[in-house]
């Protein structure tokens, strides 16, 4: 028999409501791409994301579209031009290169040519909330070296300053998923500078990011719905120093590892992030802690469970994927 494609739904379940700017949800739904072959199988989970368009249903049907092509032996560099940068490339993809890693009888990292991955410090995530709520999270995780706090707009200088108050020695990052207008960078970056931020993804729209052109901002700027694909960084140059590398957007690590090394040669700096999924979905991602200033793969963190085997969490201290789960 030659390979078999199996695609599957799943829903898990998160510890507690998840806020950002766009709304809350109360679980993770993703997709598991399974690619057998003979005695071996790679798997690779993805997020489809609504504001991206994108459902697990449409995912999933945009993988069964190329599920001859896959079963025939699809290589990663051809998925590039059967389907488009996001979900459903990015579970076949990450399948595809643990296929290839198992049959190897090597880790991915290896195949990749990049060097062996070691433990790294994530970032953790704060839902958005009111300051006082904000404050008493901040307070449960004040021991932990980096959070990330997701904030909106009206009130963020609220926000941060009670999550400063209760977490005086931890490092801040921001991320606003495109919550605010151009006006509030002039009130808001000032203040959050002198709290002690730095660096605030994604403040505004990405349709917005003309705005950005050519200002002198008082923190660094993250570029995240604005960066895809290595074919966004020219128009993201002079606007953002730094881009955040996600997988679900770049349609897979193959992808990711050229944006990461373009991004890298055009002087950005990058962070490496994820959306909410189990350690399935943050094992590849994993692989590009390297490249990065920031790496945000916490998702498993915000689960109410996360898969077996999964990804080893130490605080804040991530460990690198094992190859029972992924690569």
């Amino acid at each position: 028999m030659g390979r078999r494609l199996s695609v599957r739904l799943e829903a898990w379940p998160l510890a507690s409501a998840f806020r950002i700017s766009r709304g809350a949800k109360t679980e993770a739904r993703v997709i598991v791409a399974e690619i057998a072959d003979g005695p071996h199988a790679g798997r690779g989970e993805a997020v489809p994301y609504p504001r991206y368009d994108e459902t697990p249903e449409g995912a999933r049907e945009e993988m069964e579209s190329v599920r001859d092509p896959v079963e025939d032996g699809l290589t990663r560099e051809d998925l590039l031009d059967a389907l488009p940068p996001g979900a459903a490339r990015n579970a076949l993809d990450c399948a595809l290169w643990d296929l290839e890693a198992k049959q190897a009888g090597q880790p991915a990292w290896a195949l990749a040519g990049l060097e062996a991955p070691r433990p790294c410090i994530t970032a953790v995530t704060l839902s958005l909330d009111t300051p006082e709520n904000m404050g008493k999270a901040a307070a449960q995780h004040a021991h932990l070296p980096l959070l990330k706090l997701k904030v909106t707009g009206e009130g963020d200088a609220e926000r941060i300053r009670a999550v400063r108050e209760n977490a005086p020695g931890a490092r801040l990052i921001v991320d606003a998923n495109e919550g605010w207008t151009p006006p509030m960078l002039d009130d808001l970056l000032p203040a959050l500078a002198a709290l002690g931020v730095e660096m605030v993804e994604q403040p505004l729209p990405a349709a917005d990011d003309v705005a950005l052109e050519g200002r002198r901002l008082a923190l660094p700027l993250c570029a995240d719905e604005s960066c895809h694909t290595s074919a966004d960084l020219p128009r993201l140059k002079g606007r953002y120093p730094m881009v955040n590398i996600k997988l679900d957007k770049t349609g897979g690590l193959t992808e990711a590892l050229a944006l990461a090394k373009e991004a890298q040669t055009m002087g950005f700096r990058i962070m490496v992030g994820s959306m909410v999924g189990t350690s399935l979905a943050m094992a590849p991602a994993a692989l590009l802690a390297g490249y990065a200033d920031y790496v945000d793969l916490d998702g498993p963190l915000l689960l109410a469970r996360d898969r077996t085997p999964g990804l080893s969490y130490d605080g804040a201290v991530m460990a690198p994927p094992e190859p029972s789960l992924w690569g």
